[in-house]
């Protein structure tokens, strides 16, 4: 189906928020919108105040009538979603185009230069300061992200002009699914490839393999920026530019890097261009790599130095990602996504280089059962940086629960010395009015993150 031949598009999972990003471009261009999701969260509830329609039971005579003529309705899924799903399963039946996710976001971007961030962990951070600085610069774009921009309240950025602008977007490019394999970026970044997601790729070599295969996707004239020393190898078209980054060194990279007063500062190296003072509006200390790939990126899109500055300063950060709730000099508290190893432990070494001198807390949510079973050492490993660890019970997500795996792999192995304990989802308030704090950091991409409203308030009235 040709995208001018779309006048509904039906969400089975709207509530994503991959997929959310991608129903607020529909409704942008006036298309009836509607959909799916298992749960209201303030994200369906903003969908629906933007004018999507969104029930919440798995039934075909809530499908709007608007959504069932398949000569002009497109149906988009999320692979989240059990092939077993009523909906979907009445789409497929009769005859309905269903793509998943991915698939439409491939159609869609075709005709735009994709500038495409992918990688086990920092794509959301790093495509929306690229999203970021490109939307506040003369060059402009469209963006798809993986988290909500505290910038701009939203997870769509939509071009201010109809031009040029609209020549660009902003993806982040999942490797969930193989999903990002839709896609034909323009320019990427590679940040990560440390193995996630085993219960699809059930191998190293496989998921190392489907990110080489990704770089074969990247269009002829356009770029790969790669984290320098990641173990994939990668395949180019001719034509296709090759740069390396870090935050130490690299084509890209930082320098005279100056932390001092809860501020970040730093230097950029380019090949095209340094640019001097790069002051981070998020002053985290992973966000200078992360910064660094980001400017990689709008700097090759032809952002000037002046644009890069005022870009990075301003950046806000986004919601869930080393998310300040409350920041003083007695207490910080603050949320993070990360829910792989690699990022708990970027996330520790973070905590540790910003308040070295103070007592940290972690509150951490596994999330799968599978990453759990395979990585809980891992885990371990990086929540023993910290003074304080306090497990919940795994979040299942899309996953059955598996025989022998809980928690407790984790708690059983975190170091001598740490203090540590084991509490239910319904404990954690009382926890927190209980317990006295100087940093504390709820970590995970499972439901524990809806307290943190709650564990805020707690903890200002204690003060």
């Amino acid at each position: 189906m040709k995208t001018d031949d779309i006048k509904a598009i039906y969400f089975i999972g709207a509530g994503g928020i991959g997929m959310s990003a991608i129903a607020r471009f529909f409704l942008n261009r006036n298309i009836f919108v509607a959909g799916y999701d298992k749960t209201p969260s303030p994200l369906t509830e903003q969908l629906v105040r933007e004018g999507m329609s969104i029930h919440y039971e798995d039934s075909i005579d809530l499908i709007p009538e608007q959504c069932k003529d398949k000569s002009c309705c497109l149906v988009v899924y999320t692979p989240a979603i059990p092939e077993e799903h009523t909906e979907l399963c009445y789409f497929r039946n009769n005859g309905f185009e269903v793509q998943k996710r991915a698939q439409l976001l491939g159609t869609l971007t075709q005709s735009m230069k994709g500038l495409c961030v992918a990688g086990t962990h920092g794509k959301t951070t790093t495509s929306t300061m690229c999203a970021h600085i490109m939307h506040q610069s003369h060059v402009d774009c469209n963006a798809f992200l993986g988290g909500i921009s505290k910038n701009y309240q939203t997870n769509y950025i939509l071009a201010n002009t109809h031009g040029a602008g609209q020549e660009y977007v902003v993806i982040e490019a999942d490797e969930f699914d193989r999903s990002f394999h839709w896609l034909r970026p323009w320019v990427s970044v590679i940040t990560s490839t440390d193995p996630d997601h085993l219960d699809i790729y059930s191998t190293k070599e496989a998921y190392l393999e489907s990110f080489r295969h990704y770089t074969t996707l990247i269009q002829p004239g356009g770029a790969l920026i790669i984290r320098k020393g990641l173990e994939m190898k990668a395949e180019l078209q001719e034509g296709v530019r090759y740069y390396e980054y870090s935050r130490d060194e690299g084509d890209f990279h930082a320098a005279n890097i100056r932390i001092k007063n809860g501020g970040i500062t730093f230097d950029f190296i380019s090949p095209i261009e340094n640019v001097t003072d790069v002051e981070l509006g998020q002053p985290v200390p992973i966000n200078i790599e992360n910064g660094v790939a980001a400017m990689a990126m709008a700097q090759l899109n032809g952002c000037t130095a002046d644009e890069l500055r005022t870009g990075m300063r301003t950046y806000g950060g986004v919601d869930r990602r080393f998310d300040f709730k409350i920041k003083t000099d007695k207490l910080v508290f603050l949320s993070d996504y990360a829910h792989h190893p690699k990022e708990i432990l970027q996330s520790a070494k973070s905590l540790r280089e910003l308040y070295g001198d103070k007592h940290i807390t972690a509150m951490f949510q596994p999330h799968l059962y599978t990453r759990t079973r395979d990585f809980y050492k891992e885990f371990a490993e990086a929540l023993s940086i910290l003074d304080r660890v306090v497990l919940l019970d795994i979040y299942p997500a899309r996953e059955l629960p598996i025989e022998g795996v809980t928690s407790k792999l984790i708690y059983d192995n975190i170091a001598e010395g740490v203090e540590k304990v084991m509490i239910g989802k319904e404990d954690v308030l009382d926890y927190v009015r209980q317990h006295d704090f100087e940093v504390l950091v709820v970590l995970g991409a499972g439901d524990l993150d809806n307290q943190t409203e709650d564990i805020a308030r707690i903890l200002q009235e204690k003060q």
